[in-house]
């Protein structure tokens, strides 16, 4: 599972509801939440941030909460 797929599920958020408010498929959705070799694009960030009403960047924090600069 993803750092995305573990986000909705912590949030209990349906990702079939997901889906049918954005427009991005439920393949695309299970791609996202199941495939750790997928990459999320901001438009669809963006989407889901704006149909589970939450800031994209907290989303984007989650999804992304192992990246670091090089030191």
């Amino acid at each position: 599972m993803t750092h995305l797929g573990e986000y909705l599920e912590k949030k209990a958020i349906s990702k079939a509801a997901v889906a049918n408010r954005t427009g991005i498929s439920r393949s695309r959705m299970s791609e996202l939440t199941n495939n750790p070799t997928t990459h999320l694009k901001a438009k669809e960030l963006y989407l889901i941030a704006l149909a589970i009403d939450v800031e994209p960047d907290e989303i984007l924090k989650e999804v992304y909460k192992e990246v670091k600069l090089l030191k």
